[in-house]
C-alpha cells in the first residue's frame, strides 16, 4: 500500500523548465537575429516556448504575435504555420481552449500555403498534442500518424529528427495508457533512435527514461523475469549517465531527481542499499530545486525503506514531510495524500498508538469521501455533456435522413413527370400517324378515280393520242411527287418511332435503378437489425459476466475480508483456523474467477481450436444426471477463429437451453465438414416442444442463436417432438 506514493512518479514525465543560462543564451541569439528575418523566424518558436515555461507568458505571447505578423507577409506559409501551432499549444496549456482552436485553424490554413512537409507535419503534431490533452485519443493517433507521414517525406533539417522523435514519444505514451505494449515498445525504440540522430542530450535522456518505463511495465507484470528488471535498470542508469555527461546542456535539474526516483523505486524490491543511495540523491536534488512532487516521492521511498527495517518513527517522519510537500504542490494528487494518511494510520497501529491511528484513519475516510463525491460529480457532468453531444448528433442524423428522403421523393417526382411527358409524346405520335394514314387513304382513292377517268378518256378520245399522252405524262409526274413525299414521310415516322423506343428503354432503366436502390436499402436495414441484435447479445453476455463476478467472486472476497477482520494477534489459538478458512475461500474465489474467465474466452479455443474447446465444455457440464457426447466427423479446423468463437457460443446456448427447459439426461453434439459447409447437430432426449408454437422473435435464446447463424450466413432447422426430444441442425459456410 505504501508503494502507491512513489509509483505515481513513474507514470509522469518531468515537465522541463529551461535553466536560466539557457534562457539567457536564447535571448542573446534572438536579439542578434533581429536583422535576419529567416534566422529570427527560426529562433522565435524555441525562444517563445522557453519564455512560456519560465512563466514569462506575456512576453512569450508578444514574441509569437510579432513574428506571426512578419511570417504572414511572406509568400511561403511555413513559418506562420509553425508559429501558430506553437501558439495553439501554449494557449491549450494556459486553459484557453477557444484561442487554442483558433490558432490551430490558422496553422492549418498557412500549412496549405507551403510545400514544406516538415511544417505540415508539425501542424499535425500540434493537432494530435492538443487532442491528446482533450482525451480524444483516436483522433490524436490519426494526427500523429499523419505528422510522421509528412516528416518521412521531408528533406533532413536541423530540427527534423527531434520533431519526429517527439511525435514517436507521444504515440508511445498513448499506447502505454491503452496497454498496447508492443506498439508502446515500437515507438519508444523509434524515439531513442531519432533522439540519437538528433544528438540532443535532453531528447536522449527522455528516450532512455521512456525505454526504462516500457521494461518496468513488463517487469511489473512478470516479477520473476529478471531480464526485464535488468533492462529497466540499464536504461535508467544510461539516463543518469547522459545527464551527468551533459549537465551544462540539460534543460532542467529535476530530470536527475526524476531518474533517481525511478531507480530507487526499482531497487526497493531487491537491493535496499542502492535504493537508499538513489533515494537520497533524489531527495537532495529535489530539495535544491524545490520540486514538491519529487521531494514527496523521495521521502516516500525513504519511508518505505525505513518500514522494511521496522524503523516506524523514522518512516512516520518521512511520511509527514512528504505530506507537507504535497500540500505545497500547485497540482494536488489526492491518491498520494490518501496513501500517506493510510500509511500513517498503519504505522501508528503497529506502534500501539491506536488513538493516533484512529485519527489518521478518520482523516483518510474524510478525504476519501470528498474525493469520491467530487469524482461522482465529475462523472455526472461528463455523462451529461456526452448525452447532450449524442442528442445533437441524433438530431443531425435525423435531419440528414429527412433531407435524403426528400431528395429521393423529388427525384421520383421528376422521373414520373418524365414518364408522363413520354406517354404524352407517344400519344401525339400515334395521333399524327393516324392522320397520315387517313391522308394516304384519300390519296389512294384519288388515284383510283384518276385511273378510272383515264380509262374513260382512252375509250372516248382515241383520236386525241397526243393530248392524252401529254396528260398521262403530267399525271405520272404528279404521282412521282407523291411517292417522294410518302418516302420522306415514312423515314421521319421511323425516326420518331426509334426516338420513342429509346425514351421508353431509358424509362425502363430508371425504373430498374429505383428498384435496385430499394433492394439495397432493405439489405442495409437487415444488416443494421442483425448488428443491433448482436450488440444486444453482447450486452446480455456482459450483464451475465457482471452478475457472476458480483454474486460469485464478490461474495467470496467479501466473506474472506470479513473472516480476516476478526483475526487479532491476542487470540493466537484462532489465527491458524481463521487463516485456513480464508485460504480456502480465496481458493474458491480463484476457481470462480477461472470459471468466469473461461466462459468469457475459452483458452482451449484460442490455443487448440473448436474441437478441444467443445470437448472440454462437454466434460465440464456433464455430471451424474447429464451426459454430453461429442462427435467430430472429417473436421479439419479450417474455419477462422472468429467463426469458431461464434459456433462455440451457439453450442453453449443450445446446450444451456436443453438443460434449462428440456430437463434432458443426454445430449449429443455432432460437427462434420462437407465440401465448403460446416454441419452442426445438437440433439437431446428431453421433453421437447411443438415447433409450430415457437415464436423465434419472442424467445430470447433462439433469437440470439438465429442472429448468430444469420451473421455467419448459415441456415438453421429445428425438429422437436413432445416427450421425445429436440434436434437443431445448422449449416454454416466455411469460407
Amino acid at each position: 500500500m505504501h508503494r502507491l506514493l512513489f509509483i505515481f512518479t513513474l507514470i509522469i514525465c518531468p515537465f522541463f523548465v529551461q535553466a536560466q543560462d539557457v534562457l539567457s543564451k536564447l535571448e542573446r541569439e534572438y536579439s542578434h537575429a533581429l536583422n535576419n528575418t529567416e534566422e529570427q523566424l527560426n529562433l522565435a518558436p524555441k525562444y517563445a516556448t522557453a519564455l512560456f515555461f519560465h512563466d514569462i507568458k506575456p512576453k512569450s505571447y508578444q514574441i509569437l504575435q510579432t513574428n506571426i505578423s512578419i511570417a504572414a507577409k511572406q509568400a511561403d506559409g511555413k513559418y506562420a504555420a509553425i508559429l501558430y501551432a506553437v501558439q495553439a499549444m501554449n494557449y491549450r496549456l494556459d486553459n484557453k481552449s477557444t484561442e487554442s482552436a483558433k490558432s490551430l485553424v490558422m496553422a492549418k490554413t498557412y500549412s496549405l500555403k507551403t510545400a514544406s512537409n516538415e511544417a505540415k507535419g508539425y501542424v499535425q503534431y500540434a493537432k494530435g498534442w492538443i487532442l491528446t490533452r482533450d482525451n480524444k485519443t483516436t483522433e490524436a493517433v490519426a494526427a500523429y500518424l499523419k505528422a510522421i507521414e509528412y516528416y518521412e517525406n521531408s528533406p533532413t533539417t536541423s530540427t527534423l529528427y527531434g520533431r519526429l522523435g517527439n511525435t514517436a514519444k507521444e504515440l508511445s505514451a498513448i499506447y502505454s495508457d491503452l496497454n498496447e505494449f508492443q506498439l508502446e515498445e515500437k515507438y519508444s525504440k523509434q524515439f531513442l533512435l531519432l533522439a540519437s540522430k538528433q544528438n540532443d542530450p535532453n531528447l536522449i535522456f527522455d528516450a532512455y527514461m521512456r525505454m526504462g518505463y516500457v521494461y518496468e511495465q513488463k517487469y511489473t507484470q512478470e516479477p520473476s523475469n529478471t531480464a526485464f528488471r535488468n533492462k529497466t535498470e540499464q536504461y535508467y542508469l544510461q539516463a543518469i549517465a547522459t545527464f551527468n555527461k551533459n549537465k551544462d546542456a540539460m534543460l532542467s535539474r529535476n530530470s536527475l531527481s526524476y531518474a533517481a526516483i525511478n531507480l530507487a523505486n526499482l531497487y526497493t524490491g531487491f537491493d535496499s542499499n542502492k535504493a537508499m543511495q538513489y533515494a537520497q540523491l533524489a531527495n537532495k536534488v529535489s530539495l535544491e530545486i524545490g520540486d514538491a512532487i519529487h521531494i514527496a516521492s523521495s521521502f516516500g521511498i525513504l519511508a518505505e525503506l525505513a518500514l522494511q527495517n521496522k524503523n516506524y518513527d523514522l518512516a512516520k517522519s518521512y511520511f509527514l514531510k512528504a505530506s507537507m510537500e504535497i500540500g505545497k504542490s500547485p497540482v494536488r494528487n489526492h491518491m498520494i495524500e490518501l496513501s500517506i494518511l493510510e500509511s500513517l494510520s498503519r504505522i501508528s497501529e503497529e506502534q500501539g498508538n491506536y488513538k493516533e491511528a484512529l485519527a489518521y484513519y478518520k482523516s483518510y475516510v474524510d478525504k476519501y469521501k470528498s474525493v469520491y463525491d467530487q469524482e461522482k460529480l465529475d462523472i455526472t457532468k461528463r455523462l451529461e455533456s456526452q448525452f447532450d453531444k449524442e442528442r445533437q448528433e441524433q438530431k443531425y442524423i435525423k435531419l440528414q435522413l429527412e433531407s435524403d428522403k426528400k431528395a429521393q421523393e423529388i427525384k421520383l417526382i421528376n422521373i414520373l413527370r418524365a414518364q408522363r411527358e413520354q406517354v404524352y409524346n407517344n400519344l401525339k405520335l400515334v395521333e399524327e400517324n393516324q392522320r397520315e394514314r387517313l391522308k394516304f387513304s384519300e390519296l389512294e382513292s384519288e388515284k383510283k378515280e384518276q385511273q378510272l377517268r383515264l380509262a374513260k378518256l382512252e375509250t372516248q378520245q382515241k383520236n386525241n393520242d397526243i393530248n392524252t399522252f401529254k396528260k398521262l405524262l403530267a399525271f405520272k409526274e404528279k404521282i412521282n411527287t407523291y411517292y417522294i413525299f410518302f418516302i420522306i414521310f415514312f423515314i421521319v415516322l421511323i425516326l420518331l418511332l426509334l426516338y420513342a423506343y429509346k425514351q421508353r428503354a431509358k424509362s425502363m432503366k430508371q425504373r430498374d435503378e429505383l428498384h435496385a436502390l430499394a433492394l439495397e436499402k432493405e439489405k442495409q436495414n437487415s444488416k443494421i437489425s442483425t448488428l443491433t441484435a448482436l450488440l444486444e447479445g453482447q450486452e446480455q453476455e456482459r450483464g451475465r459476466l457482471a452478475r457472476d463476478l458480483h454474486d460469485g467472486l464478490g461474495g467470496l472476497l467479501s466473506g474472506t475480508k470479513h473472516q480476516l477482520s476478526y483475526l487479532t494477534p491476542h487470540q493466537s489459538e484462532n489465527i491458524e483456523e481463521g487463516i485456513s478458512k480464508s485460504i480456502g475461500q480465496i481458493d474458491e474465489a480463484v476457481e470462480e474467477l477461472r470459471r468466469v474467465a473461461h466462459n468469457l474466452m475459452p483458452d482451449l479455443l484460442l490455443k487448440y481450436g473448436l474441437e478441444a474447446a467443445i470437448q472440454d465444455f462437454a466434460s465440464r457440464v456433464s455430471n451424474s444426471a447429464l451426459e454430453i457426447h461429442t462427435e467430430f466427423i472429417n473436421y479439419s479446423n479450417s474455419i477462422s477463429q472468429e467463426k469458431q468463437l461464434i459456433v462455440y457460443r451457439i453450442i453453449q446456448e443450445l446446450v444451456n437451453n436443453a438443460i434449462k427447459h428440456a430437463h434432458t439426461s443426454e445430449i449429443i453434439v455432432q460437427i462434420s465438414e462437407e465440401e465448403n459447409l460446416l454441419n452442426l447437430i445438437v440433439e437431446d432426449n428431453g421433453s421437447g416442444f411443438d415447433p409450430k408454437s415457437l415464436s423465434m422473435r419472442k424467445t430470447a435464446g433462439f433469437h440470439n442463436i438465429e442472429i448468430r447463424v444469420q451473421f455467419l450466413k448459415g441456415t438453421m432447422n429445428i425438429t422437436s417432438e413432445l416427450n421425445v426430444g429436440t434436434s437443431v441442425e445448422l449449416q454454416i459456410p466455411i469460407h
